[in-house]
């Protein structure tokens, strides 16, 4: 463990900084590796177990392409369909270079390859010696074609650049029926001399493309199947590197088209990188750090990268989008998917919000949308999240927008059966979620993954009561406070865990806390990962182990039973004992110390996590666990700058020490955020605010109560 250093200081600044005019030289784009997350975890010392025969496990899930924050385009090479992202680093084929990207086994849509003499054969073997990636760029040489490719992208557009060897049988190849969200049609066509344009089904794509000299002809095979593909033959004759430009729509074609000639136009490969390097530069210059290792600030930007990588934008530069009932629209504002929120709820909204609060009141505006025209606002995968995700950036002043309005949806999401949240009948009715009686449950037991949404669903009625309180409404308000407090019905005092119930109300048998499920009980997590998460009352939660004393037995148990090799879930993977970093579900559990006065504990844990399990195997380019669209990257930005939002609702940051000298985050108003860490090698012993001491030797780490935006 590094020692905390002997005080930590930390200044709220107003106005224009001088700094930012001072090191606007350093470029801090050059910290950032695209490829980290990209290459596979395979150490069983740190996965827990070894992996099966045949798997990959399913860590990082990243893509190294060009992209830029929270974009429609994100282009990225695709060395296998069907896998996370498209990319894996241990593979050494490339089959094309793809427009959207999340690494959720969905999107890629429109693979392009250049071609030369292919001979049947699409695909090309590359080297990472002849690959290269920046924010906003993409390089690489593929050696069957010899083409040396080189790309980069605006908001909706992608610009290619091909330099063949060969300066005859120069072909573009399009995979139309290629992408991993299924593709269920498609059709393409030459407009003009040197334009394409087309669709692809399934995410319902639509393209407009030209290129930089004449097309000899467009061939296709198995139009509209997912077997087939288009081929562009360029004519002969040029010698220079061929442009492709390509805009995006998932409105229409024209769009599309429009979408290429304002965003790109007549610009050139080098102004189209350029600009998207500087908007990189602008949103990474939010945070400036000095002093740290050079690992610990490559770490740190490419995680603030990639926290800005989803959700993404959906609506075309005239504003039309297409809304949940697939109808288009034109809007006042970006039209954005809604976020990863399972995931992203618990840290990086929040980070999106402190640095873009324009996209996150743009992505709340589209979530209200969806709500108007489905009834509910959308959640993602399991609990109802979006509740903290708005009511976390109410509360941090991001207020531009029909609270009223998507507060009464919320409400819906929180009591109409059927609706936003499986199963709430019987949580509103009994307090509790059940699960079936299962003889011999195993990992992929299909249930209700109970007690994970009972508690879930408990800390969504918390964030809900909080927006109640703030517009007056005191009766919903004291209903959603009582039910925030059902966590307390899942917890079983005789093992001491968060424990499944029976729809009589008997706890399940036989217990098993260790064994993990996907579903059964608890989502995706054992009984040890779920039992710590009450981030809204933690007073509670402790006064239910019996106080400080045996919850700090419980806890250090966390961290310190060893993992059970046999127990394999592939996502519940690199452990701490008990304790799972390459998933979500306990992510919080490492800061929970703080709550009983030992946040030397806390800290000890989240040094080894920082500099244990970030930027490892090999080639220092493997992630604990899928990066789950910026979730784990932000786990990493929030905690090595000493702020992390244990309860990602209230405006409230917990302090521990950074990983860095000095930091300085600016605000989205101008404001100035110093934290610094002056001297060495002693024990965190005062904590200032503006100058002022806010916490001294018996309680080192603390919650800072402060709106920054």
């Amino acid at each position: 463990m590094k020692p905390l250093t002997k005080s930590l200081t930390i200044f709220l600044l107003l106005g224009v900084v001088s700094l930012y005019q001072t090191q606007a030289q350093t470029k801090l784009t050059q910290y950032v590796n695209t490829f980290i997350g990209t290459a596979p975890l395979t150490d069983p010392k740190i996965l827990g177990y070894e992996l099966p025969q045949g798997w990959r496990s399913w860590a990082g899930l990243t893509f190294p392409g060009s992209s830029l924050p929270n974009a429609m385009v994100q282009l990225s090479p695709i060395t296998e369909f069907g896998s996370g992202a498209g990319y894996e680093y241990e593979d050494d084929t490339i089959y094309g270079f793809a427009h959207t990207n999340k690494g959720h086994w969905n999107l890629c849509n429109i693979p392009i390859l250049p071609l030369s003499n292919p001979n049947g054969k699409f695909g090309s073997k590359f080297s990472h010696k002849k690959e290269s990636a920046a924010p906003g760029f993409y390089q690489v040489y593929l050696d069957d074609y010899q083409v040396n490719v080189r790309l980069t992208s605006t908001l909706r557009c992608g610009f290619h650049e091909y330099t063949y060897k060969s300066n005859t049988d120069r072909q573009i190849l399009f995979s139309m029926g290629k992408a991993n969200s299924g593709v269920n049609t498609w059709n393409i066509e030459q407009v003009g001399t040197s334009a394409i344009q087309g669709f692809q089904g399934g995410e319902n794509i639509y393209f407009y493309a030209t290129v930089n000299g004449k097309i000899e002809r467009l061939d296709q095979t198995d139009v509209g199947k997912r077997s087939g593909y288009a081929i562009v033959h360029l004519a002969n004759g040029s010698n220079g590197p061929v442009e492709l430009k390509i805009g995006l729509s998932f409105v229409s074609v024209a769009n599309a088209k429009e979408n290429l000639a304002k965003e790109i136009g007549n610009k050139t490969f080098m102004q189209v990188r350029h600009e998207a390097t500087e908007k990189w530069e602008a949103l990474l210059s939010n945070i400036q750090v000095k002093g740290g290792t050079e690992k610990q600030k490559q770490m740190l930007y490419s995680c603030l990268y990639r926290s800005f990588l989803w959700p993404v934008l959906r609506s075309d530069i005239n504003g039309e989008f297409k809304d949940a009932k697939r109808n288009v629209v034109k809007g006042n504002f970006n039209y954005y998917t809604e976020p990863s929120l399972w995931d992203t709820y618990r840290n990086k909204d929040v980070l999106l919000g402190l640095i873009t609060p324009k996209v996150t009141l743009d992505v709340i505006k589209s979530m209200k949308d969806v709500g108007d025209k489905t009834g509910f606002i959308p959640t993602f995968f399991h609990g109802d999240h979006g509740a903290s995700s708005i009511a976390g950036a109410y509360l941090r002043g991001i207020d531009d927008f029909d609270i009223k309005g998507t507060y009464q949806i919320l409400l819906r999401n929180a009591n109409v059966d059927g609706g936003a949240r499986p199963f709430v009948k019987e949580y509103i009715e009994k307090g509790y979620i059940s699960d079936p009686d299962v003889k011999n449950p195993h990992v992929e037991t299909k249930a209700k993954a109970g007690v994970s949404k009972t508690l879930e669903y408990a800390y969504d009625d918390y964030s809900l009561a909080q927006i109640a309180k703030k517009l007056g409404d005191s009766s919903n308000y004291h209903i959603l406070m009582a039910r925030s407090k059902n966590y307390k019905n899942m917890f079983d005092p005789g093992t001491r865990f968060m424990r499944g119930r029976l729809e009589n109300g008997d706890w399940i048998k036989p217990f098993n806390p260790q064994y993990p499920y996907y579903e059964y009980m608890y989502r995706e997590a054992n009984a040890w990962q779920v039992s710590f998460y009450v981030p809204h009352d933690m007073k509670g939660l402790i006064e239910l182990y019996g106080g400080a004393k045996g919850f700090e037995s419980k806890l250090d148990s966390l961290f310190t039973l060893p993992w059970n090799p046999k127990y394999i879930a592939r996502n519940v993977e690199t452990m701490i004992g008990q304790y799972c970093q390459g998933n979500q579900p306990d992510h919080e559990a490492p800061f929970s110390y703080t709550f009983i006065g030992k946040p030397e504990k806390s800290q000890k844990i989240i040094d080894k996590i920082l500099n244990e399990l970030y930027g490892i195997g090999s080639d220092g380019l493997a992630l604990s666990g899928m990066d789950d669209a910026g979730e784990m990257s932000a786990w990493y930005v929030f905690s090595s700058l000493g702020l992390y939002p244990f309860s990602a609702t209230d405006p409230e940051y917990l302090i521990t020490a950074p990983l860095f000298d000095e930091i300085k985050w600016k605000t989205s108003t101008g404001k100035l955020l110093t934290i610094t860490k002056p001297g060495r090698g002693e024990p965190l012993a005062t904590l200032k605010l503006m100058g002022k001491q806010i916490a001294g030797t018996s309680s080192p780490t603390t919650c800072l109560k402060m709106a920054v935006r």
